[in-house]
């Protein structure tokens, strides 16, 4: 039976599913933003705005459900190939991953917050998000912009960083290091 919970060897599906599911959602949020402000319809830019905005709470949601996740469960030992500088690198790359998993939907949000146009957040329809409490002004709005926009362009960066080298461990050094991240612990390793 597989595990929901780590094993010394692998991750267990609690941990498999929060990192797909927020890596797929980190990509799209990037493909969305692209898109959205490209649209020339308004309505369908609106649209686009708001379901960019619902995703980007839930992303908020599942980064800081996966944090606390991982700080109750230890992740499992890199195989004894990996060598010493990327035994040291791999938990900076991990938090600067984290790290703008949450700083890109803040941003966003103080992004909302300070807009003049006042339009209000909600979230897949369901009900209105308050605002940060930030004063609302067009050099404020362009200053969140800038933020959000560099924070997107550097963190899909870094994403694109993290999955070549899972493919180079999987292809170039055949180790374990994505297949654990794809087949859960069976709680018994």
């Amino acid at each position: 039976m597989q595990s929901l919970t780590n094993t010394p060897t692998r991750y267990g599906w609690a941990m498999i599913v929060l990192h797909w599911l927020i890596g797929i959602i980190f990509i799209g949020q990037f493909v969305l933003g692209v898109v959205m402000v490209r649209t020339t319809s308004q309505r369908a830019s609106f649209e686009l705005i708001q379901l960019h905005k619902s995703f980007g709470f839930l992303l908020l949601g599942l980064i800081i459900l996966r944090i606390a996740w991982r700080l109750g469960n230890a992740a499992p030992a890199l195989p004894g190939s990996v060598g010493t500088l990327e035994r040291r690198s791999a938990p900076l790359a991990h938090f600067a991953l984290y790290a703008f998993q949450i700083a890109l939907p803040l941003s966003g949000w103080a992004l909302v917050s300070v807009s003049t146009l006042e339009i209000p957040t909600m979230p897949f329809n369901l009900f209105v998000l308050p605002n940060l409490p930030l004063a609302e002004s067009d050099a404020a709005e362009s200053f969140w912009t800038s933020v959000h926009w560099y924070l997107a362009y550097a963190g899909i960066g870094l994403v694109a960083l993290h999955i070549a080298a899972a493919l180079r461990h999987h292809f170039l050094l055949r180790d374990s290091v994505l297949t654990r991240m794809i087949t859960p612990s069976s709680g018994r390793e």
